[in-house]
C-alpha cells in the first residue's frame, strides 16, 4: 500500500498568501517592533505574540479571499487593532500592496441579532480556516464560538500595575491556609 503525503493547502499558491509571508508589520528599523509591542500590551510571551501574528496573517487571508465576512478570535483581534494603529503601514502599504483591497474593521452594533450573526460568522470562520489551511485552528488562539462570543466578552482587561491579580484557586488556597493558621493559633491559647 502506497501512502501519499497530504496535499499542500491551495492557499500556498495564492499571491496574497505569498505576499503575507514576506510582509513585516511596521518599520524594519524599529527598536521596539510590532511583535514586542503586541506581547507587552497583552502580557504575552514573545513566542505567543509570534504565534498570534502568524494567526493574524491567516485571518486576513481568509478575510480578503472569502465570499463571506471573517470574524477574528480575540487574540487575533488584538493584533488587528494594534496593526490599525500603525495607520500609514496598514492603509498605505499593507492593504494596497499585500492584500490588494482595503480591509476595514467593523465592530458589532450590539443586540441579539448582531450576537447571533457574529456567532455564526465566527463558527464559519473556524470551519473555513480548517478547509483552507488543512488543519484545525490552534484552540489557545482560536477558542470555539461559545467561548469566544459568550464567555470571553465578560472578561475585562486589567492593568497589572494598578491591581493585584490573584487566581480564584490561589485565593481559596490562601483562605484555607489562613483558616488552618487561625485554628492552630486558637488551639495554642
Amino acid at each position: 500500500m502506497l501512502l501519499m503525503a497530504p496535499a499542500a493547502p491551495p492557499c500556498l499558491d495564492h499571491p496574497v498568501w505569498a505576499a503575507l509571508q514576506n510582509y513585516h508589520i511596521g518599520p524594519d528599523e524599529a527598536a521596539f517592533d510590532f511583535a514586542a509591542r503586541l506581547a507587552r500590551d497583552n502580557g504575552w510571551t514573545a513566542d505567543h505574540a509570534a504565534r498570534v501574528i502568524a494567526e493574524y496573517r491567516r485571518f486576513v487571508f481568509l478575510a480578503v479571499t472569502g465570499d463571506d465576512p471573517a470574524t477574528p478570535s480575540d487574540a487575533v483581534d488584538q493584533a488587528w487593532h494594534l496593526h490599525l494603529t500603525y495607520s500609514r503601514d496598514y492603509w498605505e502599504r499593507f492593504c494596497p500592496g499585500v492584500l490588494g483591497v482595503p480591509l476595514h474593521h467593523g465592530p458589532t452594533a450590539g443586540g441579539a441579532a448582531e450576537a447571533a450573526r457574529y456567532f455564526r460568522q465566527y463558527a464559519d470562520t473556524l470551519a473555513r480556516y480548517e478547509a483552507v489551511f488543512g488543519i484545525a485552528p490552534p484552540a489557545d488562539i482560536w477558542p470555539d464560538a461559545a467561548r469566544r462570543l459568550h464567555r470571553d466578552p465578560r472578561a475585562r482587561r486589567v492593568d497589572p500595575a494598578a491591581y493585584f491579580i490573584v487566581s480564584r484557586r490561589r485565593l481559596w488556597q490562601g483562605l484555607a491556609l489562613l483558616v488552618v493558621v487561625l485554628l492552630v493559633w486558637g488551639g495554642l491559647r
